[in-house]
């Protein structure tokens, strides 16, 4: 006997069965995280540049002024190619670089509050507090000329949103 299910019944069993199934609670876990958060990296790295296109294309800064005025920096760099090809080429490595920062953070968040709720047998902020300051101090490390002030900042940022967002949602 055949069974028809609708789109919405298969996408309702991905929030209970997850994507993947890698054999291990924290494998999978953490890759649906990844892939996820790599998703949401890749749609805003590509929101943001044609948001930029379309302002330049308007002749105005993304702060509202003239382009003449000078200190303008772009956040995605090397899109202004020779040819099309060029710039599309800088999106896509750019966009594809966001995508992983994006998809690691998630992923290495993802496994350590599951570890450490494993370990300590309690999901607390302080678990949130943890893992948003080692995944804050790992994602300062990806940027280019990391400081140790810059890491620090990281962590404590990283720290202050999950301990933050683990709080709000129990009130919520």
């Amino acid at each position: 006997m055949s069974t028809n299910r609708s789109l919405l019944d298969e996408l309702r069993s991905f929030d209970k069965d997850g994507f993947f199934d890698l054999g291990h609670p924290l494998l999978n876990r953490m890759f649906e995280s990844f892939v996820k958060a790599a998703g949401i990296g890749a749609v805003q790295a590509v929101a943001r540049e044609a948001y930029l296109t379309a302002v330049e294309g308007a002749g105005v800064d993304s702060n509202g002024m003239p382009q003449e005025i000078p200190g303008r920096k772009r956040r995605l760099t090397g899109l202004k190619g020779e040819t099309c090809a060029k710039s599309l080429e800088a999106m896509v490595r750019n966009t594809g670089k966001e995508s992983m920062q994006w998809g690691l953070a998630a992923g290495m968040y993802s496994g350590l509050t599951y570890g450490l709720r494993e370990a300590r047998g309690a999901h607390d902020w302080k678990n949130s507090a943890v893992a948003g300051a080692v995944t804050g101090a790992a994602l300062a490390l990806t940027s280019e000329g990391a400081s140790h002030e810059q890491i620090v900042q990281c962590a404590i940022t990283g720290a202050a949103l999950s301990t933050a967002a683990n709080v709000l949602a129990g009130i919520f």
